[in-house]
């Protein structure tokens, strides 16, 4: 049986300068390592920057191989010997339009070994008065993702995307145990949905869900709903963030993984329907 492992989660509050965004990023990964000995490590959505408005955005957003968070968390991962899933970095693409809103998984050596693209564009009119549309800005990944860590698999996903439970359900059935939801969830959405959401996506895979998150006030008066959380396969709640920057984290059974479907096992009961 593959061992036990910790994980941490990050929660940041990222503003429009991605220098010392990678600062703040780096700092917290530090602590958390130190303090806790975790070899696997998750950044929230849009690790790098957050700009509500999209000019902006654009003349500030650099390339994959320009970026300061990921040339940090790369060099960071190889100094601590860890894992480290950059929840998503917002890049320009050379010979595209539109920027990638983009997950990268680096392993202990600092090699980025999966790139992830956020298949479900957030577009949205918000009661409380907030429009968003990611389409305008991102152009929509179409690939599911699978990767292969020391303690099982791990399925991508960004933040919207764990909405859709047909994604999730076709990592865990293509044997993912481990699913990535990191995210910059609204204050609105969050306070209704996040805490079901992501119960719901462990529940029904039987997987561990690691989400962490975005808090606070951002650049343009944006805010976010932070509660960065890792949630075990039987739905149990094993961290959360709540409303501060900060980590946390857990210690990760993969055993689990098989009791929880073992007790309910929804995934190989599954039939097709015929609408």
């Amino acid at each position: 049986m593959t061992q036990s492992f910790t994980a941490a989660c990050i929660q940041l509050s990222i503003s429009d300068n991605p220098k010392e965004n990678a600062v703040q990023t780096v700092r917290l990964i530090r602590q958390a390592h130190r303090e806790t000995g975790a070899q696997f490590f998750v950044t929230p959505e849009c690790t790098n920057i957050i700009v509500p408005d999209r000019q902006r955005l654009r003349q500030l957003v650099t390339t994959e191989d320009n970026c300061p968070s990921l040339t940090a968390l790369k060099s960071l991962a190889q100094e601590l010997s860890s894992w480290i899933c950059v929840g998503s970095l917002l890049l320009k693409v050379s010979g595209q339009e539109k920027l990638v809103n983009r997950q990268f998984l680096v392993n202990p050596s600092g090699q980025v070994v999966n790139r992830y693209d956020k298949i479900h564009m957030f577009d949205v009119d918000i009661p409380d008065g907030q429009t968003y549309k990611e389409s305008a800005t991102y152009k929509a990944g179409s690939q599911a993702v699978i990767s292969v860590l020391p303690w099982g698999k791990l399925g991508h996903g960004i933040c919207y995307d764990m909405r859709f439970p047909k994604l999730f359900l076709g990592l865990a059935e293509r044997g993912a145990s481990f699913l990535l939801a990191p995210s910059a969830f609204t204050v609105f959405t969050g306070e209704a949905h996040w805490h079901v959401l992501l119960r719901a996506r462990a529940i029904e895979t039987g997987c561990f869900v690691f989400a962490a998150a975005q808090c606070g006030e951002h650049t343009q008066g944006r805010k976010t709903y932070g509660h960065t959380l890792i949630v075990a396969p039987w739905g149990e709640v094993l961290a959360d963030g709540k409303g501060s920057v900060g980590w946390v984290s857990a210690t990760i059974d993969p055993a689990q993984v098989t009791e929880a479907r073992n007790r309910v096992p929804s995934l190989s009961n599954q039939v097709d329907i015929k609408f």
